[in-house]
């Protein structure tokens, strides 16, 4: 079965193996699975195949090759830019966003940008299961653009003024957007939520580099091959809170990390050793907070996202502008990991030491338009 098949006989017949239960359950090729997720994506097949389509696999457990095949299709769906810089680094926390935390990490591609390295952060408005407090909220609530096409967001990078910037999945993958509502209907996670952090939509003319993060053991192998696959130079694979990119602040991480498309190395990171000393793991959430809720939804802690995001930004903005805090400290301990995975500096405690340099100046604040 090719990519040539009619979209529903291909459908028909991939279900047809990989829904047959615990010990019947094919798998089918990187081929079928690109073709399939191409399928849902051009919207050539019945919704209940596509939902049964990606629960099935995930229920069988998604091979490498039908993750690979997925991503395909993906990023074959994806409007891909060139940015006017050499290297580009792409941090790619989760879309589903942060609940038990107020995030930091929308804040790091404009740290990363004053220190000479261009960045770019990418997410979407509202992803299951956790429906959490995204990049976009983070960022739209600062007052900063959220709706670029990917050719804007890469021309800012190359703007020696702004060197950042962020990219809504609406903008450069529409047809994968558009599904969120099958997403929300399927309530699992499923491979999509693995590979779209990979869509790589913003390229640098030499190399770009992912950073993203990880909970649990089987992870850090699955996105550092199909890193690989998608043709980042490097990444880095961080265990960070609730999935994100920012370590623990209390506790040592392990993180994983290759270079040049080679195999990964496992690594620890201390943040007492960089000087950091927290009683939480990240950035609390504000007592205040006004509670909301999800009828809906028994598994998503209930936080309003609005107010939380509005909390985040205000955090993030008094950081750059040199407040110690635990949202400081977590931009130094994230972006001294990713100056060091760069190379643009010898040890994890220099790289700490520039990342303050940087905040204490208040330079950073100025790239934030």
């Amino acid at each position: 079965m090719t990519q040539a098949a009619d979209p529903k006989t291909l459908m028909r017949s991939i279900i047809q193996r990989i829904a047959t239960g615990p010990e019947l359950s094919k798998d089918i090729s990187r081929e079928e699975a690109h073709a399939g997720m191409r399928a849902i994506l051009d919207n050539a097949v019945d919704p209940v195949q596509a939902g049964i389509f990606l629960i099935a696999l995930r229920m069988k457990r998604e091979t490498d090759e039908e993750l690979k095949g997925i991503l395909d299709g993906l990023r074959e769906a994806t409007g891909h830019v060139v940015a006017e810089v050499d290297e580009v680094v792409d941090i790619a926390d989760p879309y589903d966003g942060y609940n038990r935390c107020l995030p930091a990490s929308p804040f790091l591609p404009a740290v990363l940008a004053e220190c000479g390295v261009p960045a770019i952060s990418h997410g979407a408005h509202a992803i299951g299961p956790k429906f959490g407090v995204t990049h976009r909220h983070v960022l739209e609530a600062a007052g900063l653009p959220v709706d670029l096409s990917p050719v804007e967001a890469a021309d800012r990078l190359s703007d020696p003024e702004i060197g950042w910037s962020y990219v809504d999945q609406r903008a450069f993958c529409a047809s994968l957007y558009n599904l969120a509502e099958l997403r929300t209907a399927i309530v699992k996670r499923q491979a999509i939520t693995t590979t779209e952090v990979l869509a790589r939509p913003i390229h640098g003319r030499r190399h770009t580099h992912l950073i993203t993060g990880y909970v649990h053991p089987p992870y850090p192998r699955i996105y550092a091959m199909l890193a690989r696959h998608a043709g980042f130079e490097s990444a880095l694979i961080i265990r960070g809170v609730e999935g994100g990119v920012i370590p623990s602040l209390r506790q040592k991480s392990i993180c994983f990390s290759y270079q040049h498309h080679a195999e990964e190395q496992v690594f620890e990171i201390d943040p007492t050793a960089l000087g950091i000393e927290q009683t939480s793991r990240a950035v609390p959430l504000p007592e205040n907070l006004p509670q909301t809720t999800r009828p809906d939804d028994d598994v998503a802690i209930t936080v309003d996202v609005e107010a939380t995001a509005q909390a985040a930004a205000a955090a993030g903005i008094e950081a750059l502008s040199g407040k110690k805090g635990p949202t400081y400290d977590s931009l130094v301990c994230a972006g001294a990991l990713i100056l060091w995975h760069l190379g643009r500096e010898r040890t994890f405690e220099l790289a700490a030491d520039r990342i303050r340099d940087v905040l204490d100046s208040g330079c950073a604040a100025r790239r934030l338009c």
